[in-house]
């Protein structure tokens, strides 16, 4: 395929270049890095190997902050260790599966390193799933053991799994009749070091489910080509103080899971995003970055002025935010309240990274989503697979070392020349960003003429009153079929101003046929609108 030999292709000079400006190659004792590079042979890179040679390089370097306290890289190994004993005690062997479902907190870093080093599957659930996805899930995934906060065992309850693990209690230390806590299994076995597993584990992300039952992407460790990719473009450093926001379970709250091996991070982590809470914790806890979705961003931005006023984010060199795209002017505004910091970062789960646009890029184009990355490469195609020229609108295909296996319940994207269909509409522009219009089975045709939901909603969410819109296809008499825009506003507005505005700057077929006010758009824990359950006629 032509992602993997983009990725073979990947120069060490490069490598060697962007991991030494993150601060990756640096000085150990030579013993320390004979026995991590052992690890990585013997465990590999993914959680098992990497966390295995990050605790032997920087035992004592704090890897995790939570609301129990702070656990060191050497804390995580032996905790690892202690776990992958207990749910090998549980059925769990090399290939199985273990389910996760967790908050961002240390259990579900400790599930992910102990699942990893007995060579079973994790398979992360989305914590805002209903009974019934997570029902389907379990029964088509078939895990040995769920791991869970105790909050959710009421929704697994009528799932069919051999062994559950409660791993965040609220309150008695033992849960009756949910299974045994992950702190009491920790405590109850070994530490000492574990023989390497025959199998490297895959990690199992779902799809956001939006138009139905979530799907497995599974993907098998991606070795550094992964953070070569990312670091080309976005400045992280070694060492640095990451809040994680965005969910873990998510691709992208995962990505810097993962990336905290190589770069020895200390992951500080909440179990809830709130916007107040999350300035006030990068503050106190001194963090370089903050890792977040588009919506995280909006919901700090709408705080009283005296709240944002409170708090410094002086410190804070990279706000990485992925998952959606960013609406109208928010990175604008975000920039000029913070600081030229924020990196968007546009990908789908299956695909993993295709663009990401630096402050630079979002200042001179805030709606565009950037640039490839190292090693990765972007085409437009029209619907007979033929690559479009700059300006030209098409179907998004990616080709990169990161492109998943397949769908675990069968199917997958569709394949061109060995790039994948990211499912997204788009154009690059003469500068080589590129600019996602819409999905692509969101377009409709308004007189005649294409018309994508994105284009109408960036264009209502500059208006001052706008605080959040989603547009959805509406049968018209007149033009066949309009758009009708559900908006969520801050202050006094009509239908006819929100309306002109659009009539202002955009054609007149893509004026909405309707303006719909409520007070909250639906939504996912990832942030996406689940634009089914706005009403239509």
């Amino acid at each position: 395929m032509l992602g993997r030999a983009l990725a073979g292709a990947a120069g060490a000079g490069t490598t060697l270049r962007v991991l030494g400006r993150a601060g990756v190659i640096r000085p150990h004792h030579p013993v320390a890095l004979a026995r991590a590079a052992r690890a990585l042979r013997e465990w590999g890179v993914g959680p098992a190997g990497g966390f295995t040679a990050a605790a032997l390089l920087d035992p004592h370097r704090t890897a995790v902050v939570d609301e129990l306290g702070s656990l060191t890289y050497d804390d995580l190994r032996r905790r690892s260790n202690s776990l992958a004993r207990a749910l090998a005690g549980l059925g769990v062997s090399s290939g199985d599966g273990v389910a996760v479902m967790c908050r961002n907190h240390r259990g579900f870093v400790d599930v992910s390193i102990a699942a990893a080093k007995l060579g079973a599957d994790l398979l992360y659930l989305n914590t805002a799933f209903a009974g019934p996805q997570l029902v389907d899930v379990i029964e088509r995934e078939r895990p040995r053991v769920v791991v869970h906060d105790e909050e959710f065992a009421g929704l697994l309850a009528a799932a069919d799994v051999a062994e559950r693990v409660v791993a965040w209690t609220d309150g008695p230390t033992e849960v009756p009749g949910h299974g045994p806590t992950l702190e009491g299994l920790i405590g109850s076995h070994p530490d000492g070091d574990l023989e390497p597993a025959g199998r490297h584990g895959r990690v199992v992300i779902l799809t956001s489910g939006t138009t139905g039952t979530p799907k497995g992407a599974p993907r098998s460790e991606a070795g550094v080509d992964a953070a070569v990719a990312l670091l080309s473009r976005m400045p992280l450093r070694y060492g640095w103080r990451t809040h994680i926001a965005a969910p873990l379970f998510h691709t992208w709250g995962f990505a810097h899971f993962a990336l905290a091996m190589l770069l020895g991070s200390t992951m500080v982590l909440r179990r809830r995003f709130d916007p107040a809470d999350c300035l006030a914790v990068a503050e106190a806890e001194r963090c370089d970055s903050l890792v977040v979705i588009p919506v995280m961003l909006q919901r700090i931005l709408a705080l009283p002025e005296e709240e944002l006023a409170g708090h410094d984010l002086a410190r804070v060199q990279v706000v990485a935010s992925s998952g959606s795209a960013l609406p109208g002017d928010l990175a604008l505004r975000w920039m000029d309240r913070f600081g030229d910091h924020l990196y968007n970062i546009y990908g789908s789960t299956e695909v993993a990274y295709a663009s990401i646009a630096t402050p630079a890029d979002l200042r001179a184009a805030p709606a565009a989503a950037g640039r490839p990355p190292y090693a990765t490469v972007v085409r437009i195609l029209d619907p007979e697979g033929r690559e479009l020229p700059p300006g030209e609108t098409g179907r998004i295909f990616v080709g990169n070392g990161l492109l998943f296996e397949g769908y675990t319940g069968g199917g997958g994207k569709e394949v061109a020349d060995g790039l994948m269909s990211t499912g997204d509409v788009g154009r690059l522009d003469a500068d080589g960003r590129l600019w996602v219009e819409g999905r692509d089975d969101e377009m409709i045709v308004s007189g005649g003429e294409n018309v994508f939901p994105q284009e109408v909603e960036d264009c209502l969410a500059r208006h001052e009153a706008v605080v959040e819109v989603a547009a959805v296809g509406v049968d018209d008499p007149d033009f066949g079929t309009r758009l009708r825009a559900y908006v969520v506003v801050s202050g006094p507005v009509g239908e006819a101003e929100l309306l002109d505005h659009v009539r202002a700057n955009l054609a007149r077929f893509k004026v909405p046929r309707e303006i719909v006010f409520i007070d909250e758009l639906p939504r996912n824990v990832t942030g996406k609108v689940l634009k089914r359950e706005l009403g239509r006629d």
